[in-house]
């Protein structure tokens, strides 16, 4: 789900389903060809540890059917896998058309929008730490071969990869982010999210290495991520206190300090469709306050307001291009006069 529409605005980060994303200007590269000549260099043998897939579905009727049958393809060279499609109470048919499909995805229905976190440790709780996961939103459709090469990227040091992916018209989406830092916070709220993106210095990893050769990274847009059996077994949780937007950096933070590298691999690709936060003013204003509330679980209090101020300085100077920046903003305002103590409450919250 992809958001941001001017060029230069602040870019609240979106965790994992493309929703709330930063949208930089189209990258300039030849993706698909950067892509290939990976492939040929390194082709991507299959993987051997069962696999489940894992799709968070909630009213997703539109974009559901065309990931099932990329994953028809997609899953022909990986020879152990199962599907779960884990519905948090759409009110479409989402359920009905993952019944249907022809890959017959195990369901489970959750009987409440409990968020994204919850969806996937529900489908979690039924599959064993044998088991790697491919974590999927419903508007990716995943490449022949993807699966597998993301897969044989895991290893005893490796505990999350992420794969290249493109946008809807072929164009690189720069999916790779830095650690939330007050530096990054500042040159996006000053700069903007294009500038300080061109300028490498705010969240938004832009520069052209990683994306053609891959390696290790703080974290990835979630849109899909790969995990292996060893992450779940150390990290084995999602924290759901994050009801939408950034569980997938708190996920990967954990990681690392487990001791386990997320990595990029360009070799692998996906296409994400995406949306529009700003069409809903409360998702980006979720997006934009969840970002406090993560950052200061990890930092003191001077810190942490420094970093609010950021974000809201950054809402406040975009309020007049509409009403997802209105509504930031002043849920950031809210946050400011009832700010609590996260850090203090980071042991009560964070899962373990």
């Amino acid at each position: 789900m992809s958001k941001r529409g001017s060029t230069d605005e602040f870019s609240p980060i979106v965790p994992g389903r493309g929703q709330g994303e930063f949208s930089p200007p189209r990258a300039r590269v030849d993706a698909r060809a950067a892509t290939e000549r990976a492939r040929q260099a390194d082709p991507c043998p299959p993987g051997v540890t069962p696999l489940a897939v894992v799709i968070v579905t909630y009213n997703s009727a539109a974009v559901l059917p065309q990931l099932l049958s990329s994953l028809q393809f997609g899953l022909v060279d990986v020879p152990d896998c199962n599907v779960i499609v884990v519905d948090n109470a759409s009110s479409d048919d989402s359920v009905e058309i993952a019944a249907r499909h022809q890959l017959q995805p195990r369901i489970i229905e959750t009987g409440r929008n409990g968020g994204y976190a919850a969806g996937i440790n529900a489908a979690l709780a039924t599959v064993g730490t044998e088991s790697d996961v491919l974590l999927l939103n419903p508007d990716i459709r995943v490449s022949r071969s993807a699966i597998s090469c993301l897969q044989h990227r895991l290893g005893p040091e490796t505990g999350v990869v992420a794969p290249r992916i493109l946008n809807e018209d072929g164009t690189l989406s720069l999916s790779v982010r830095r650690e939330p830092s007050l530096m990054a916070a500042w040159a996006e709220a000053i700069l903007g999210g294009t500038l300080s993106a061109r300028l490498d210095i705010g969240e938004v990893v832009s520069g052209t290495r990683v994306y053609n050769r891959g390696g290790a990274v703080d974290w990835t847009t979630g849109a899909i991520l790969m995990i292996s059996g060893r992450a779940r077994e150390l990290v084995p949780q999602w924290d759901e206190s994050f009801f939408l937007y950034s569980e997938e950096v708190d996920f990967m933070r954990r990681v690392r300090q487990a001791g386990l590298k997320i990595a990029y691999v360009p070799e692998a690709t996906a296409t994400h469709i995406g949306g529009d936060t700003r069409a809903n003013p409360f998702l980006f204003a979720l997006c934009a306050t969840n970002r406090v509330v993560d950052f200061a679980r990890h930092h003191g209090r001077a810190a942490t307001v420094l970093f609010h101020l950021a974000v809201l300085v950054g809402e406040g100077i975009r309020c007049w291009r509409g009403p997802e920046h209105r509504a930031a903003f002043k849920a950031l305002r809210t946050m400011s006069r009832t700010f609590p103590a996260f850090s203090e409450q980071r042991s009560q919250q964070c899962p373990s």
